[in-house]
């Protein structure tokens, strides 16, 4: 059975698909060749402006993981022989300060669908019975439709080139996403009494020691250069222009709630 064949589904891309023309259009006049790429762009910006009240509150639960860092270290070396136990102590900690330790996901969920409808739309000839036109557009003589992995495999050079860069860029932002996590460049953490740096255990009871915390960062980031080698440009192009706007959200927010000292 094809997806794209549920009506729900066919109704939400073609109505995406048509909104997504008709602002190429307007674009076209400006942006030329370019205008499908230039509505994602914008369809981004969109999308982003409408989740700036969650990146809030992402903002706030950074800043109070950082605040309860030390009391749940602590937790951690009170109740290591007992995971069940410190993970009931590590979840009333939360509760009592009202967060959780998964506050500040929602942006990532919330675009889950975006994503998808874009991967969607440049990746099928037909939408909803129709043509797809979208496929005809490109960036930088790139097609949208394509990917950088299918361009590697045809040996289309300037469709990789293209493809290749705003791969790295996602990479590139994702890392100065990862540094400026960290306050400081460096979340100063709590050691225990082996001298090890740790940070909050997890609901199950492990800890991640702080380089380990930094690597593990740096991966995530950087999975989302690695899905954009695989899908097409338009919804890589989607990617960059999201992780960009994650990054100066970020810096100007971390301003406003900064981090406090932690010993």
């Amino acid at each position: 059975m094809n997806l794209l064949d549920l009506p729900l589904v066919s109704t939400v891309l073609d109505a995406a698909y048509r909104a997504l023309m008709g602002l190429s259009d307007l674009l076209e006049p400006v942006a030329g060749g370019a205008a499908a790429a230039a509505a994602v762009v914008l369809l981004t910006l969109a999308v982003r402006a409408l989740l700036v009240p969650v990146g809030v509150s992402q903002a706030k639960a950074e800043r109070d993981r950082a605040r309860l860092a030390p009391r749940l270290a602590e937790l951690e070396r009170r109740h290591r022989d007992d995971p069940q136990k410190l993970q009931r102590a590590t979840l009333d900690l939360y509760a009592e300060e009202g967060t959780t330790p998964f506050a500040g996901c929602l942006p990532m969920l919330a675009q889950a669908p975006v994503v998808g409808v874009v991967y969607a739309l440049f990746l099928h000839a037909e939408i909803a019975g129709h043509g797809n036109a979208l496929l005809g557009h490109t960036l930088f003589g790139a097609p949208l439709g394509s990917s950088l992995v299918g361009a590697v495999g045809a040996g289309a050079v300037p469709t990789v080139v293209v493809a290749a860069v705003v791969v790295l860029a996602i990479a590139l932002v994702g890392e100065l996403t990862r540094r400026s996590s960290l306050p400081g460049g460096r979340l100063a953490l709590p050691r225990t009494t082996h001298g090890a740096d740790t940070v909050p255990s997890l609901p199950g009871g492990a800890a991640l020691s702080g380089a380990g915390l930094q690597n593990a960062l740096g991966v995530l980031q950087f999975v989302t250069a690695v899905i954009a080698c695989f899908v097409p440009l338009a919804a890589g192009l989607y990617l960059l222009v999201t992780v960009t706007w994650t990054l100066v959200q970020r810096l100007v927010l971390r301003r406003r709630y900064p981090f406090e000292a932690v010993a």
